[in-house]
């Protein structure tokens, strides 16, 4: 459903229940308006003479004559009293009057006898209202006169007015007030006042056009007249929101004012800036991986093509019967070392890559890890004279942590130790733990040193060191930069440092597993 649909639909339903309250309202206030009327008329009428009239004819005043047929409705309206006066032949008293009076002349209107009537509100002419008298136990002499009920008798009696409004059977709406006077005593102590309206009176229907049309149409033309600057609003920013769609969120949205469509231009902005970031970040991630596969590529066709002449080489010899050369062997097994490491190196970098979600941590024992990780480097360390040594606790050592990241991160440190080294040299791998708790991991070589200005850079990912670039200058520089962001994964701290034989020492240092764990 469209929004013009629903804001005219929303329309409706508040202008509906509006203006029935308002029809209500005028309704109510008609009705008090015209009891006031009747009751002031009423009031007027009985100590104006009514009273004596009454009183002197009980059984028969107030009964309420036949209109004449022959008598057109304008001249009975055209009365004073609105009655149409006395019809020929017939009276609702004795035509003398009343003790002491004479008989009435044609021409003699007089006050009017037995009924009343007036203006209503706003001007309208009252239908003829028809009086009743009753003594003071609510007992006619009227034999006419209708029956009282006990809701008329206990306001009369309590509050001086009685009221009961009821529809009869063909519509008409009849109203009946039962009138205290200011007097006690007599057949005319109370006096009911009944009006009767027609069907098609518009106390029964509907109010006048003007009562309800009109602030139907102003409610209407207000809501229209409000709801069309939204509309308007909305469909600005609709196409503000679908040009920035397509301009790949680079073009932003207007935010104008303090309202609910500001606050939603503004979320907008706020997600639109959240998907540039977005988009910026996944764009950097992608060209990071272009670059980091074409490095690698290159990384690893070197020694693959190395390999391969090593390998060929070593065939040809087979062949024509010639001994194998252990330099070539070596240089061989060289190759093929640093491509499986370059290759856990890869793999490492991925996880790392993905966060903290990807690591898993349990209990890792750091003796075990040592020795794996120097028996795996025998191979490589023995052609070159380079002996691994290790000193750990005589008991386990126990830390919380991911174990294949951890036996990366010493690999990749005890393999620089390893191929930067010199001939006949040494690479330590010493653990050592402290009374805090604590554990303390330390890798050193007798290798040549780094000066100051590079070490602070060995962390950076693709930094190699001098000395490294002219010995291996095919080297990739993961290996360290990994090392570094495993420490920082477990929350440990890594430290480097010149060794006091030369060389370069490389710390690890963290909590060991507590008990409860």
């Amino acid at each position: 459903m469209k929004l013009r649909l629903r804001l005219a639909l929303t329309a409706v339903a508040v202008t509906v229940p509006a203006v029935f309250a308002l029809v209500q309202v005028e309704h109510s206030v008609r009705r008090r308006t015209t009891d006031e009327v009747i009751i002031a008329s009423t009031m007027s009428q009985m100590q104006a003479g009514g009273r004596e009239r009454c009183e002197a004819a009980p059984e028969t005043w107030m009964v309420r004559p036949p209109r004449s047929p022959q008598q057109p409705p304008w001249e009975r309206e055209g009365m004073p009293d609105g009655s149409g006066g006395p019809p020929p032949g017939g009276s609702n008293e004795p035509r003398g009057g009343g003790p002491g009076k004479g008989p009435q002349g044609p021409g003699d209107e007089g006050p009017p006898r037995g009924r009343t009537g007036g203006r209503g509100p706003m001007g309208r002419r009252l239908p003829p209202v028809n009086l009743y008298p009753f003594d003071g136990q609510f007992v006619s002499r009227n034999a006419q006169a209708p029956t009282l009920d006990d809701a008329l008798r206990d306001g009369a009696r309590d509050d001086g007015v009685g009221v009961r409004r009821y529809a009869k059977d063909d519509g008409a709406l009849v109203q009946d007030l039962l009138l205290r006077m200011p007097w006690e005593g007599g057949p005319c102590e109370y006096v009911l006042a009944r009006r009767v309206e027609p069907a098609d009176s518009p106390e029964v229907g509907l109010p006048p056009l003007y009562i309800w049309g009109v602030p139907t149409l102003i409610l209407l033309s207000a809501m229209v007249v409000a709801l069309g600057p939204v509309v308007q609003r909305l469909r600005r920013l609709t196409e503000e929101v679908r040009a920035s769609s397509g301009s790949r969120y680079a073009q932003p949205v207007s935010v104008n004012g303090h309202d609910e469509i500001a606050e939603l231009a503004r979320a907008f902005q706020q997600a639109r800036a959240e998907i540039q970031a977005q988009m910026a970040h996944q764009e950097a991630r992608e060209q990071t991986l272009r670059d980091f596969l074409a490095n690698t590529t290159h990384d690893v066709m070197t020694p693959l093509t190395v390999l391969q002449g090593h390998l060929a080489a070593m065939q040809q010899r087979m062949r024509s019967g010639e001994p194998l050369e252990s330099g070539l062997m070596h240089s061989a097994m060289s190759e093929a070392h640093y491509m499986a490491s370059l290759v856990h190196n890869l793999g490492a970098a991925a996880r790392l890559e993905a966060g903290a979600p990807q690591v898993q941590h349990a209990p890792v024992d750091l003796n075990a890890l040592v020795s794996r990780v120097l028996g795996r480097h025998q191979p490589i360390a023995r052609p070159q004279r380079i002996a691994l040594e290790r000193g750990v606790p005589a008991t386990s050592t126990w830390v919380m942590g991911d174990e294949t990241l951890l036996e990366q991160a010493v690999s990749n440190v005890v393999l620089n130790g390893i191929r930067y080294g010199r001939e006949d040299g040494h690479v330590a791998v010493v653990l050592e733990t402290t009374r805090q708790q604590t554990f303390h991991l330390r890798v050193i070589d007798d290798g040549p040193g780094i000066p100051e200005e590079e070490r602070s850079r060995l962390l950076e990912r693709r930094f190699r060191g001098n000395e490294a670039r002219t010995r291996e200058p095919q080297g990739q520089g993961l290996g360290l930069h990994i090392v570094h962001n495993v420490v920082e994964l477990h929350g440990w701290r890594l430290t480097l440092a010149p060794s006091e034989y030369g060389g370069l020492e490389v710390g690890f240092t963290g909590p060991l597993m507590s008990t409860d764990d």
